[in-house]
């Protein structure tokens, strides 16, 4: 596969008449089972040129991409969000990039994300404990939403009273009401975004005025050979962390357990080793698909398999499609918590490579391994089915039933 400058050759994308427009991607049956189309994008039109942008969906593309960015630019202009700045690190690029990461990789360090091991399985056996008894509960709302959330705010200083409010300025980021790329989405961002340098400047302030132990205490007295933060770049990290941490770990939670409530075989492996779950949550990152793709722009003329891309163009890097490449994973289209070799993208790849990667896999490695010791049977509620959402790919309800008490 050739990356060069591009050159006079006629070579086109693919112009699929139903792929191009990239709805079927977004259509109710798709967000489903979004496997099909990745595999139609990845054999028939690789390099597809969209009215959105260029997308990528071969894994070896992908990751040329996601490692390349002085070509693929993740600068603010690749995704704007209603934010008046770039968030910080996500839409910085080397070398500046390389100092934010030096400030805020210690603070996400295996050894400091370890420390919360015992807090997150305590409450994690808290939420089971609450509905444990009544033989069926929604998975999502009573722990892919409290699990992740509530130790983000604890990490951050927040109030927990406070998190309905957060995940509604989340929601209005990442799916805004009217869609992302209309008047009214834009706006509905805008109000958000608006909302959240408000509520932070506050934060931010009152840290400066009266430190704690959290995070935000840490973002304003961090700093690397004497270089510190600035409150707007405090805003800026803030800013981020609410759309990261308030949203991944949920999907990525509510994502796994639909499909083992819907694979018995699977969710028994698990109980029967749950050695296993450290390569169920790998594997199911990858299969899953949580985080569909990551926007980039064009920084020059480039070349992709024959296919010229012009310099300004926004490129989609499909991350989900790249997880299910067969040219880099062995039996793609199986779950295998086995799996060696593992080179998932569902945490990125390269400098952008996410920052609280550690933290997501302690959370869904102690939120597996809780749920299958205390209910180790379980299933989806007769008559119904999970109920998956865009954006981040997600599941909104997850009607479950189980034997009261939980051991069955």
């Amino acid at each position: 596969m050739g990356y060069g400058a591009a050159s006079e050759a006629t070579t086109t994308a693919g112009t699929l008449e139903d792929l191009a427009d990239f709805r079927p991607i977004l259509t109710p049956e798709t967000v489903v089972e979004p496997r099909p189309v990745y595999e139609r994008l990845r054999t028939e039109a690789p390099v597809l040129d969209t009215p959105v942008g260029v997308m990528l969906s071969r894994h070896e593309d992908v990751v040329y991409a996601l490692r390349n960015p002085e070509i693929f630019s993740s600068v603010m202009g690749a995704v704007h969000l209603g934010n008046d700045r770039p968030l910080i690190p996500l839409q910085i690029d080397p070398p500046d990039h390389l100092r934010y990461r030096k400030i805020l990789d210690p603070l996400f360090a295996p050894r400091e994300v370890n420390r919360l091991g015992d807090e997150v399985r305590a409450l994690t056996n808290s939420l089971i404990d609450a509905f444990v008894d009544d033989g069926a509960v929604d998975y999502v709302e009573a722990v892919a939403v409290p699990l992740p959330c509530t130790v983000f705010l604890a990490l951050m200083g927040l109030p927990q009273e406070e998190l309905d409010y957060f995940l509604s300025l989340k929601d209005g980021i990442i799916r805004p009401e009217g869609g992302f790329g209309t008047p009214e989405g834009a706006a509905a961002q805008r109000a958000s975004a608006a909302a959240i340098y408000g509520y932070f400047e506050r934060v931010v302030a009152d840290r400066r005025a009266h430190p704690r132990d959290d995070l935000i205490t840490r973002f304003t007295t961090a700093g690397v050979d004497g270089d510190q933060l600035s409150d707007e770049e405090i805003l800026d990290i803030c800013f981020l962390f609410i759309m990261a941490g308030l949203d991944t770990v949920t999907a990525a939670l509510g994502c796994s357990t639909a499909y083992l409530a819907q694979h018995d075989d699977h969710r028994r492996a698990l109980v029967a080793d749950p050695s296993l779950v450290p390569g169920a949550v790998e594997e199911l990152l990858r299969f899953e698909g949580v985080v569909p793709g990551s926007p980039r722009t064009c920084t020059r003329d480039i070349e992709i398999a024959g296919t010229p891309i012009a310099a300004g163009t926004p490129v989609h890097v499909l991350i989900a499609a790249a997880n299910l490449d067969p040219a880099e994973f062995a039996d793609a289209d199986l779950v295998d918590f086995s799996r060696s070799g593992n080179r998932h993208l569902g945490f990125g790849a390269g400098v952008h490579r996410c920052l609280g990667s550690h933290l997501a896999r302690l959370e869904l490695r102690v939120g597996l391994e809780e749920w299958h010791r205390r209910i180790p049977e379980y299933a989806i509620a007769p008559g119904a089915a999970p109920g998956y959402i865009t954006g981040l790919r997600a599941v909104e309800t997850l009607p479950l039933v189980f034997p009261r008490g939980g051991k069955g």
